[in-house]
């Protein structure tokens, strides 16, 4: 199934969406975020994607308090965590200028709401939902989005397959424009996390859910996570960007900068030029090679017309002369009579045999 955005297509038919989640990376600064999305379009995103949360609607202060020290990656945090989000949030009066500024740069944009009100405010403004992967059980907030009619992306992190396979119904029974993204949600940056990204779960999803289309929402740096998705079926790839991978910020550190972004798309660009067909057939640059790498049957000697041809009397050699007999039918071969005088290393044809 294809899905039908403003401007172009998503499916398997169609190049990989590229979408850059610039998250908390605006540090704050309306003019730092329209930066960043002008660097985006610039290394190649085909979207620029925000998140609109308000840090008590999304967050306990009172539960994360109770937790008592930080982990994963909130450990690095010299904030608390409710202080993070706080600082984080996005103003529902950015929307106007953030999604100016992305058609300014010719990319799409939209954000990740994180409850009622920015769901339902984002509608306006946005041609495409997402749903992180915290959400995946919030079958509401699911509903609520799929609701609006729109394309929506939905992030499988930390999550088993029961409750994705909820999840997607959920959604299905609303809104068939899906996009289901494998995701690990471990933030550190740390070179153990290419051990948990388990791709192979699109193998999964493909074949447990073959009406949606398969995205990756990715937190590692390397390029073999993104063609591999692509190669196992997504079209449809996030990943967190900035422009200095060492400012102060909880997403900078495992954001991609721009000089890395615009490898991956480059890279992803030639891999879907070399995925190409799955027939199997004779490329249009293989048709002077299949003559000459191919073999043909030939006269082992000087044969004279009227001799039976027995296998002693044939060379199977470079180059496949068109119109020659092939290997496979050598022993159609044996046994015929030569029609004409064949010279040594003269190709055979059915049209000179008899």
């Amino acid at each position: 199934m294809d899905i039908k955005l403003k401007n172009r297509f998503l499916g398997l038919s169609h190049p990989t969406y590229f979408i850059a989640d610039i998250a908390a990376n605006h540090d704050g600064d309306l003019e730092r975020a329209k930066l960043l999305i002008r660097l985006a379009g610039q290394a190649g995103a085909d979207a620029a994607k925000f998140q609109n949360f308000q840090a008590p609607r999304i967050v306990s202060d009172y539960g994360f308090k109770r937790l008592g020290s930080q982990v994963s990656h909130q450990a690095a945090w010299k904030k608390s965590v409710f202080e993070v989000y706080h600082s984080a949030s996005i103003p529902f009066e950015w929307t106007m200028p953030l999604k100016a500024e992305c058609e300014e740069a010719g990319i799409d944009y939209f954000s990740a709401p994180y409850d009622f009100d920015a769901i339902d405010h984002l509608d306006e403004f946005v041609e495409i939902y997402k749903a992180g992967s915290g959400e995946i059980d919030w079958l509401e907030a699911l509903e609520r989005m799929a609701s609006k009619g729109k394309p929506f992306f939905v992030a499988t992190g930390a999550a088993t397959i029961g409750e994705v396979q909820k999840a997607v119904h959920a959604i299905l029974k609303i809104n068939k424009k899906l996009v289901l993204m494998q995701c690990n949600t471990n933030y550190t940056a740390s070179p153990a996390n290419y051990d948990h990204l388990h791709l192979n779960v699109l193998k999964t999803y493909a074949t447990m859910f073959p009406e949606v289309l398969l995205g990756l929402s990715d937190h590692t740096h390397a390029l073999a996570p993104v063609l591999g998705a692509v190669t196992l079926g997504a079209r449809v790839i996030e990943r967190h960007f900035t422009d200095i991978n060492e400012r102060e910020g909880p997403d900078h550190k495992f954001a991609m900068n721009p000089e890395n972004w615009r490898r991956m798309v480059e890279e992803t660009r030639i891999l879907e030029r070399a995925l190409g067909s799955p027939d199997k057939f004779i490329a249009e640059n293989e048709t002077q090679t299949a003559i000459l790498q191919r073999r043909c049957l030939r006269a082992a000697r000087d044969i004279k017309s009227g001799e039976v041809f027995t296998r002693e009397m044939i060379d199977v050699l470079r180059p496949a002369t068109p119109g020659a007999i092939k290997p496979d039918r050598i022993a159609e071969v044996i046994g015929m009579k030569a029609l004409i005088d064949l010279p040594y290393g003269k190709e055979l044809n059915w049209a000179d045999l008899g």
